[in-house]
């Protein structure tokens, strides 16, 4: 049995391209009214053809904002190339939905002023409480390297202000070797450029790539391993 295709509405570029012809349009349609019309005949011709192009073009405008919106709710579809394209704002988002992509149902972002160190809040399916900092680089490897003094705001405020038994630190970049060992001092966890990749472009959740994770506070829930040693 053969399974019937689904078929596909226009594309935003398909629509755009129409609008382009049915601007070359507007203008011989113009000419022609006005050579073997009256005027009033041409200025309706090519007011009605120029609602035609308004017309093509919000559609077009529309369907660019749904794919973008269809994306963002595809996380698995997500690679660290396309993250390092992301604002800053919109990258602590994307932490967010993939934390919830994995069964952190209740990821929040509480990124901005006053968020003392924290921009993503989640809880994993063994009940740890999960307090995550972002920090996108617009150059991805290229840019500025994580430092120990971001940790340090991260590692005074992840635990006893906000209750958080992972502490986390999120970055397309990469990390110094200070910021790298004095996480390790103090239990906190790294998430570099490669495994970020690892874990959005990938179905494996984040409580699962990484190491040394506190016990659960629960049993075990559906998809949900016990940390590697």
């Amino acid at each position: 049995m053969h399974r019937q295709r689904k078929r596909r509405g226009p594309d935003a570029a398909g629509l755009v391209v129409a609008a382009a012809m049915a601007c070359v349009i507007v203008a011989q349609v113009r000419r022609w009214l006005e050579n073997h019309g009256s005027a009033i005949a041409a200025v309706l011709g090519v007011v009605a053809v120029t609602g035609v192009v308004v017309l093509l073009l919000v559609k077009a405008g529309r369907l660019a904002a749904s794919a973008w919106l269809a994306r963002r709710l595809r996380p698995e579809g997500w690679d660290v190339l396309y993250l390092d394209r992301l604002h800053h704002d919109q990258f602590e988002e994307a932490v967010r939905d993939l934390m919830s992509r994995d069964g952190a149902h209740d990821a929040v972002r509480v990124g901005g002023a006053g968020d003392n160190g924290a921009d993503v809040k989640a809880t994993d399916p063994a009940g740890r409480r999960w307090v995550i900092q972002c920090k996108h680089r617009r150059d991805g490897a290229a840019g500025a390297a994580v430092g120990s003094p971001d940790l340090h705001v991260l590692n005074g405020t992840g635990r006893p202000v906000h209750g958080g038994d992972v502490v986390a630190l999120v970055t397309n970049g990469r990390f110094t070797a200070p910021a790298m060992a004095f996480a390790r001092s103090q239990g906190l966890h790294l998430v570099d450029r490669a495994l970020l990749n690892e874990w959005a472009s990938g179905s494996t959740p984040l409580w699962e790539l990484l190491r040394n994770l506190p016990a659960p506070r629960r049993a075990s829930g559906r998809g949900f391993r016990r940390p590697r040693c």
